[in-house]
């Protein structure tokens, strides 16, 4: 089965062509007209997805070999992320999937993510633990089988991602702050400074709102010459504190579960620290850890692809569908109530 799929949730224009559970390509076309603004801007990122999401797909296409002809189903996401976004992506698979006769299956962008790790393997080892870790998002999930999840804990206020990227923000280091902030933490002392892991005993939620407030009140300590002085170790200290929490509560999960397999996902499973912890840990407990490729962790269409066949799998009548897809932010996601 050879699938279409689309991605536009936040700021990443990307497009991916799959053979079954092999992404044949994926093409992300990233936005740079944040940076000087220090985040997103919405109305920015759906003019950049307008401007540029026919030629990703058209690259995608190009880059695996196939032709529209060939496609037997898009999967576009669905949300959550970005309405102006997501509604640039939608519009677009829905008119392609009408003018070209083809079943149109929205999907979950988080529910993507679970399954990046599986892109390429055609079995999905269950159960598992998944612990979904982005810019916008941090999730711990309980995944009984394919498409069968159950939320253990998320976060109350800044995900994870967003916490290293407004911690650099605050040390100067310019958005997206987090791939850089990685990299000076390797250069740095993780002791000299510490910042809370808060929330560390009560249950599976998250919450990085309070990092960011330490981080501020500790900057305002020191003068310009020794910030940037201790920026490697400061970039440390941040990484431990966000890393540690994260592996401290899949911890606690494995322990009260049971569950032998995990998996981490998100842009900020790239983080090397976060990695190295997952390494640490599954060697420790014996535990079967999957972790996506780099060009896997951060937005993309491939994880798209890889999500939509599962469900064509599970429920072959979505081949039939209309493409009128509506506007729903919890899209083919299962969690019980």
């Amino acid at each position: 089965m050879i699938l279409l799929g689309i991605e536009s949730s936040c700021d990443d224009t990307s497009a991916a062509v799959s053979r079954n559970a092999e992404v044949l390509s994926s093409i992300t076309a990233s936005q740079k007209e944040h940076d000087q603004f220090g985040g997103i801007v919405p109305e920015l990122a759906s003019r950049a997805h307008d401007q540029k999401i026919m030629h990703t797909v058209r690259m995608a296409l190009s880059e695996a070999s196939v032709s529209l002809d060939q496609v037997d189903a898009i999967v576009v996401t669905q949300g959550p992320g970005l309405i102006g976004s997501l509604l640039v992506g939608l519009t677009f698979a829905k008119g392609l999937a009408l003018s070209r006769g083809l079943p149109l299956v929205g999907v979950n962008h988080i529910d993507a993510h679970m399954y990046a790790a599986f892109i390429g393997q055609e079995e999905i080892p269950t159960p598992f633990l998944s612990l979904i870790v982005s810019g916008g998002h941090t999730r711990l999930v309980l995944v009984q089988k394919p498409l069968h999840h159950r939320l253990l804990g998320t976060t109350r206020d800044d995900a994870a991602g967003e916490a290293f990227d407004k911690s650099g923000k605050l040390m100067g280091l310019g958005y997206p702050a987090g791939p850089l902030i990685d990299q000076l933490a390797q250069k740095g002392a993780t002791s000299r400074f510490e910042f809370p892991q808060a929330l560390r005993n009560e249950g599976y939620e998250f919450s990085f709102s309070g990092l960011k407030t330490s981080v501020r009140y500790t900057l305002e300590k020191m003068t310009h010459e020794e910030i940037e002085a201790s920026i490697p170790d400061l970039s440390s200290a941040v990484s431990e504190a966000i890393t540690g929490i994260l592996i401290h509560k899949l911890r606690r999960a494995i322990s009260e579960t049971g569950v032998q397999k995990v998996v981490i996902s998100g842009g900020v499973s790239a983080n090397s620290m976060l990695r190295n912890k997952a390494e640490s840990l599954a060697e420790e407990l014996h535990l079967d850890v999957f972790l996506p490729p780099l060009k896997y962790c951060t937005d993309n269409a491939g994880m798209i692809c890889r999500l939509g066949l599962l469900h064509i799998q599970q429920d072959p009548t979505l081949l039939t569908q209309s493409p009128e897809l509506s506007m729903n932010m919890t899209a083919y996601s299962r969690y019980p109530e």
